[in-house]
């Protein structure tokens, strides 16, 4: 999916080049159709080949599967879901980062109340 959504479109072959340790073009091949089944993405025909996209914006996408992860593993808790993200080890992670989530945490605490 991270793929499709970074090309907004592409084939089987166009996935196969996003991936780092890409799987057997079959193997992407029947996961497209499997994810094109669930309702992820539709497909169009170019010549002989099917051409991917999603049915969401990808923001929607994030929204969801964020969701769904912190349903799974967080009992629903963002408060958790970023207290285990902080906790993490990561040099990513820079001074204006936490200066933003600073800003985006007291924003919700207004809205909030």
């Amino acid at each position: 999916m991270d793929a499709v959504h970074q090309l907004g479109e592409g084939s089987v072959s166009d996935v196969l080049q996003r991936l780092a340790d890409p799987p057997t073009y079959s193997t992407v091949r029947t996961m497209l159709r499997m994810l094109e089944g669930k309702g992820y993405l539709r497909h169009r025909r170019d010549g002989i080949k099917y051409v991917y996209r999603p049915t969401e914006a990808t923001e929607k996408a994030r929204r969801s599967a964020l969701l769904h992860l912190l349903n799974t593993f967080f009992a629903g808790s963002a408060g958790d879901a970023i207290a285990t993200i902080l906790d993490l080890p990561t040099e990513k992670m820079t001074s204006d980062d936490y200066d933003r989530l600073a800003r985006q945490i007291e924003e919700a605490r207004r809205k909030k109340k």
